[in-house]
């Protein structure tokens, strides 16, 4: 009785000799004893494992003519070793993938080996696992944290800074300028002054709340004033023509004497009008004279 096996180009028959053979190698006699027949050659069981038998790619043994046999792309394995390098499942009729070293892996395996690995748990990111992708870098979404505070940012918005990520509150706290008037973050946008920096809506006018930003405005003792403002509450008034002296264009120019102020255009002498400021004058009864007028009162 005989029975073939089939293992790939490397097929063989086992079976009990009826007749007179030795073995083609040890020359033992193989009449009633178990023997091997491969390519047209007689063999006892000891001289197949020694001469023919395939050597498994897992255990490095010799398939004997008793044990099951699989192959692939010309590799053997005992079925017993045919498992998952990662896992161990037997992958006997089960679908697998040949990876280096002639290792084996299950399909489950094989998927959690090639996905991306998330940057935070260093775990697998499968298919159907929600995830947040920055820069060929890749999360799961319940691992995308404020570097600061700690809490998830998920989907939302964030700063990256350097390997950090931030939430946008934790940003502007640790990052973002803040405002000289409220101290809290400027997000965006903003006003400068003097190299200080404020937000738009608190760099305002002290008296009518209208933002000066692009504005012309005036500083009074770190108040600001807009042009009108100042014009009517804080400006002095011209002892020549009672209107405000506010420094913007004509009369940008001020004179002043014990306590009173006038544009420039307007310190003339009282009686001759000729014009007075950087000249010597003759004050008399709050009036401006010129020395030659002051002589003739």
């Amino acid at each position: 009785m005989a029975y073939h096996r089939h293992a790939g180009p490397g097929s063989y028959t086992v079976g009990t000799m009826s007749e007179r053979f030795d073995c083609h190698y040890c020359r033992d006699p193989l009449h009633g004893k178990k023997y091997v027949q491969k390519e047209g050659r007689h063999c006892c069981v000891k001289c197949f494992e020694k001469f023919c038998a395939n050597t498994c790619a897992e255990c490095r043994k010799p398939i004997g003519a008793d044990s099951k046999e699989l192959h692939f792309k010309n590799r053997y394995w005992h079925d017993t070793c045919f498992k998952c390098f990662k896992c161990y499942t037997s992958l006997v009729n089960e679908p697998f993938t040949l990876k280096e070293n002639n290792k084996v892996w299950c399909s489950q395996c094989t998927t959690l080996q090639d996905a991306p690995r998330c940057k935070a748990c260093l775990k697998p990111i499968v298919a159907g696992d929600q995830n947040v992708e920055y820069k060929k870098t890749v999360w799961h979404k319940e691992c995308f944290t404020c570097s600061q505070c700690k809490q998830v940012i998920g989907t939302g918005s964030f700063f990256p800074k350097g390997d950090d990520v931030y939430c946008v509150s934790c940003h502007e706290h640790k990052f973002a300028k803040l405002c000289v008037k409220c101290k809290n973050p400027i997000a965006s946008g903003g006003v400068s002054y003097q190299d200080q920096p404020w937000h738009s809506e608190c760099f305002v006018c002290t008296t009518c709340k209208k933002q000066l930003g692009g504005q012309r405005f005036t500083a009074v003792e770190d108040e600001f004033y807009c042009v009108d403002c100042y014009k009517k509450f804080v400006a002095k008034k011209c002892s020549g023509c009672n209107n405000p002296i506010t420094g913007f264009g004509k009369g940008s120019s001020v004179v002043s004497y014990e306590g009173q102020s006038w544009h420039d255009y307007c310190f003339n002498c009282k009686k001759c009008s000729h014009p007075l400021a950087n000249k010597r004058f003759v004050c008399q009864n709050e009036q401006i004279y010129c020395p030659d007028c002051a002589k003739k009162l």
